[in-house]
This record gives structure tokens, sequence and C-alpha cells, in this order.
């Protein structure tokens, strides 16, 4: 499930395998995704970095994790989990061009991204409040 490159998220690791289990099981995704940590001082100084992605071909999430606090990793690990989900389901249908502005020029994808930031922000809400009891 995920490829352990960085020291930075090792302490994190049972946490994060946590919420995996937890957005698989509520998901219904049967098949698993691929999970990479990214180490890069470039992008963590730009102020429009990415913070993740999702490769459909790949079947890949890859998520940045330079100078981010754990939560803000891990939410961001939940929004392309939904990505992934979409795409097991065959909604995401990634046939548009995912160039620069695809969420603003095509409809399909721009509602991808809305139940990606929605949906993905409440479950991993729900998930850490039900941590916190």
């Amino acid at each position: 499930m995920i490829q352990d490159e960085i020291a930075q998220i090792k302490p994190h690791l049972p946490l994060i395998k946590e919420m995996y289990s937890h957005f698989k099981q509520k998901l219904g995704f049967t098949e698993d995704v691929k999970i990479v940590f990214l180490h890069n001082d470039k992008n963590c100084l730009d102020p429009m970095g990415k913070t993740g992605y999702y490769d459909a071909n790949a079947k890949k999430i890859s998520i940045y994790i330079t100078k981010r606090h754990i939560k803000d990793v891990m939410r961001s690990l939940a929004h392309e989990l939904i990505h992934f989900s979409q795409d097991c389901s065959g909604k995401l249908n990634m046939q548009s061009e995912m160039g620069a502005n695809y969420a603003q020029t095509d409809s399909h994808l721009r509602e991808m991204e809305r139940q990606a930031y929605e949906v993905g922000n409440m479950m991993f809400r729900d998930w850490t409040d039900g941590k916190t009891k």
C-alpha cells in the first residue's frame, strides 16, 4: 500500500494506515492504490505548489510532505483517495486534458474536484473527530 521512503512519515504510518483502512471500508473500493510520499524543497517554497495528485493510469497517489503538518498531509491523502474511489467506480473519466485550469474548463472534472474536497474533507473530519473521543 505505502511506499515508505521518507523518514519524516515513518512515525505516522500506523495512523495513516488506519485512516486508509477507514476510507477503504467506507468508500467500498476493493483494490489498493499505491501511495508515495514526496520530499521536494522547491515545491514547498512555492506558495502555489502542489500538495498531491492522483495518477489514474498508474493507480498511484503522490503526496508532498516537505514542511507540512501530518494532519495536512493526511487531509491531502483523503482528497486523493476520493479521486481513487471515483476512478474505481468509473466516475472519474479522465478523457479530458488535465492541463492548467482543468477544474475551471471541464464541468465533469470540476464536479469530481468538488466531490473530492467535500467528501474527502468531511470523511477526514469525521474520522479525526472519532479519534479524539
